[in-house]
């Protein structure tokens, strides 16, 4: 983070320095991704590792800083030169800095960053544009489906592989007492699910900068959750239900599956004492794509090339590192943490050896069973995934609406919605 003394400063002092004293034999690096003090566990961790770090690399001088990224504030940061050195950044931010010239071009150092190689291709597509390569993918998640593994057993069916298999596993459930499968509508994320099944049916909502819905795939979504909130009424009748809503009925023993990513798990587990061994989570149904997102590093465009070094080599140690992965798993299994869902203390986003030696890791010290989300595992690499669409929130905003009408008005014109909110879209994006 470049800091610009005063003018008063300068008045006192016989000479003014643009930036931060450098220890003698130091580069000194300001980052940001530190986690807040109110999560507890995660900043000991995170602290823990800039020490470990600073003593095994004397050269190289971390300087943490709390927050991630905040597009309000990024580009007055930069300008400013208060924008840290090595910043974090979510898969929907890389294509706009790097169109604006706010990331450093990084191409000629990563091929010096231990297994970059590894690293799943269309992960590392999201931080490249015209051979060039800018940030590097430290996370990610898939969408996929989660179910009650109880209420599925019950209802004496398999994990759907198919939209046409969860319509037919939902009637079972229904069977049982409980809704079948469920759905959100608003608070943009009735739009953030249109998407996801969208992509499944190897289509999305936005294609070469317009609105990509308004066609047979689109259509056979909305026909699909047509068909079970109304035909089959596995849905259940209270709708313009967000995430909470869902996964209170999930945690509550009352759902089937709905579309989800791993983190829900802990998340349903902690807030409603359960199981893990209740849940599963599998490949999205049809999985002709999916919707993912996650996050990575860039490096201000003002660093230094001692600095753009320093910085790649605290990002490849902290969370690409395959030497790590055994210590990572023994801490966070010390502290009681779920260890065998493919989230952290575990990247995935390898391929290879080494995602084969870091699911054998998470074999040897899970706590959880790792069965139940194995067909997850084995589709993420094999289902191709996309990251959102531009203006994605204002996008999900005008597609609450089409998700809204279908499930709470059975005689919605499922042609015109798509036509109205196409052209919606379609102004959104123009701006």
């Amino acid at each position: 983070m470049k800091k610009t003394a005063g003018l008063l400063a300068c008045l006192v002092v016989a000479a003014c320095s643009s930036g931060p004293e450098q220890p003698a034999g130091k580069t000194v690096i300001d980052i940001n991704g530190q986690p807040p003090q109110t999560q507890a566990f995660d900043r000991k961790i995170f602290d823990e590792d800039v020490a470990e770090f600073e003593q095994t690399h004397p050269d190289i001088d971390v300087r943490p800083h709390e927050g991630f990224m905040d597009p309000k504030t990024f580009s007055a940061k930069l300008a400013g030169g208060q924008l840290e050195d090595v910043f974090y950044v979510y898969f929907s931010d890389p294509a706009q800095l790097i169109a604006r010239n706010q990331a450093a071009d990084i191409t000629e150092y990563v091929k010096d960053v231990p297994h970059y190689g590894e690293i799943q291709q269309d992960l590392r597509s999201i931080f490249s544009s015209g051979g060039k390569v800018y940030g590097i993918p430290t996370a990610n998640y898939s969408m996929g489906l989660l179910y009650s593994k109880k209420l599925l057993a019950k209802a004496g069916v398999q994990p759907p592989k198919t939209w046409d298999e969860v319509r037919e596993a939902a009637k079972k459930v229904k069977a049982q007492g409980a809704t079948g499968f469920a759905e959100y509508s608003k608070s943009n994320q009735g739009g953030w699910h249109f998407t996801t099944w969208m992509k499944s049916m190897g289509g999305d909502v936005v294609e070469n900068g317009k609105a990509a819905f308004n066609n047979d795939k689109g259509r056979k979504v909305l026909e699909h959750l047509k068909n079970m909130r109304w035909t089959d009424n596995t849905m259940g009748d209270k709708q313009l239900l967000e995430i909470a809503d869902v996964q209170t009925m999930m945690g509550s023993g009352q759902l089937g599956m709905y579309l989800a990513a791993p983190d829900n798990v802990p998340t349903i587990v902690n807030q409603f004492k359960g199981d893990y061994a209740d849940y599963g989570l599998t490949t999205i149904p049809d999985g002709r794509g999916t919707l993912i997102g996650g996050e990575g590093y860039m490096i201000n465009p003002k660093a230094t090339k001692d600095e753009i070094k320093a910085g790649l080599t605290w990002v490849q140690w902290k969370f690409l590192n395959p030497d790590r992965i055994e210590k990572n798993l023994q801490r966070y299994k010390e502290k009681g943490q779920p260890i065998g869902m493919p989230t952290p203390p575990v990247a995935d986003v390898w391929t290879g050896d080494t995602r084969v030696k870091q699911e054998e890791l998470k074999a040897k010290y899970s706590t959880v069973p790792t069965e139940n989300f194995q067909s997850y595992m084995d589709g993420a690499t094999k289902v191709k995934g996309s990251i959102e669409p531009p203006n994605a929130q204002q996008v999900y905003a005008i597609l609450d609406g089409v998700m809204q009408a279908v499930l709470t008005n059975e005689q919605a014109d499922h042609a015109q919605l798509l036509k109205d909110a196409e052209a919606k879209v379609n102004a959104v994006l123009v701006k």
